[in-house]
């Protein structure tokens, strides 16, 4: 088959689908606007950020299959794609960890003002005492939404650090989370609402759905304590932007963000965003996923699928 990668992909593992018999056209800087025009002859396309518009996928003329090297695939049209028999499969549980390593490292960053540190040092400044003032984490309430493997792995985390851990109660929990969530001694409470009032700190760890699409919005950072921490490494489209940037001006609430609102659809572009741009916010550039250990994971994977898939097996179909 012939492979498109719109993005970087792992070097290591490019021997291994050589090795099946594979043609390999790596185009790892194509933009979402380039796609349709590069996408024909191609029987596999496999992105991490470049977004799959439907305009690619009727631009195909071979495509079998859509790859996304990682677990949320809101960047991709799949309703377009299941309209002309086009599996989209992605690679759940295999970047857990990192971007769990990252919503931590926000969270210490923000307590301890971490990258206005560096900045003031950088510019010659020194002002311990305006940079001494931090309450730190052991003791605090933190409320984990959303408790697939990311989830989970943060609140492992968190308990780690001598933080109280609150989720949301669910009555169908697996015996697995259930038990975990019982190792660290988690306390549940009612509902979302209940849950940021409880809390110092909030971690978003969910799906891009239409239950989940602007989650985090008046109501419920109405319920936020003042000066609360907010995290999100999941889908920019679960924060109302402009909801946060009022709150973050009333109530002195303080985010950090890895994922936004309409970012650019490849790996580098302009982004201006208010909210992004906010002083009370520590923002990344969606990189939650982007450690040598999950895309290694997420590569072998890969090559694991595209070997099944020529078989006639079809793992992690999300769309058919």
């Amino acid at each position: 088959m012939k492979i498109l990668f719109a993005d970087k992909f792992q070097e290591a593992y490019l021997d291994d689908l050589e090795a099946q018999g594979h043609e390999l056209d790596l185009q790892p800087d194509l933009s979402a606007e380039e796609l349709p025009g590069r996408i024909a002859g191609a029987d596999v396309l496999i992105v991490r950020s470049t977004k799959v518009t439907r305009a690619t996928i009727e631009a195909a003329d071979a495509l079998k299959l859509v790859i996304r090297a990682g677990a949320g695939t809101n960047t991709i049209d799949k309703d377009a794609a299941a309209e002309r028999n086009i599996p989209v499969c992605n690679v759940p549980g295999r970047n857990a960890i990192a971007v769990a390593e990252l919503a931590f490292g926000l969270i210490v960053s923000i307590d301890r003002n971490i990258p206005d540190n560096v900045i003031a040092l950088r510019a010659g400044e020194w002002n311990k005492k305006k940079f001494s003032k931090a309450q730190g984490l052991f003791g605090r309430h933190i409320g984990v939404v959303g408790l697939g493997g990311i989830g989970m792995a943060l609140a492992r985390r968190a308990a780690a650090f001598g933080m109280r851990v609150h989720v949301v109660h669910k009555s169908s929990r697996s015996p697995e989370v259930a038990n975990a969530l019982r190792e660290i001694d988690a306390e549940e409470v009612s509902d979302l609402n209940a849950l940021a009032a409880a809390c110092d700190i909030l971690s978003f760890h969910v799906p891009a759905t239409a239950d989940t699409k602007g989650m985090i919005n008046d109501e419920l950072l109405g319920h936020c304590r003042d000066g609360a921490i907010l995290i999100n490494t999941a889908r920019g489209d679960i924060v109302d932007d402009q909801a946060l940037v009022r709150a973050m001006e009333r109530k002195g609430i303080r985010a950090g963000l890895d994922v936004y609102n309409d970012e650019p659809g490849s790996g580098q572009g302009e982004f201006r965003s208010p909210l992004a741009q906010h002083p009370n916010v520590y923002g990344t550039h969606h990189i939650g996923a982007s450690t040598e250990q999950a895309q290694n994971a997420i590569a072998e994977e890969i090559v694991n699928m595209l070997d099944e898939f020529g078989r006639g097996n079809l793992l992690h179909c999300v769309n058919l």
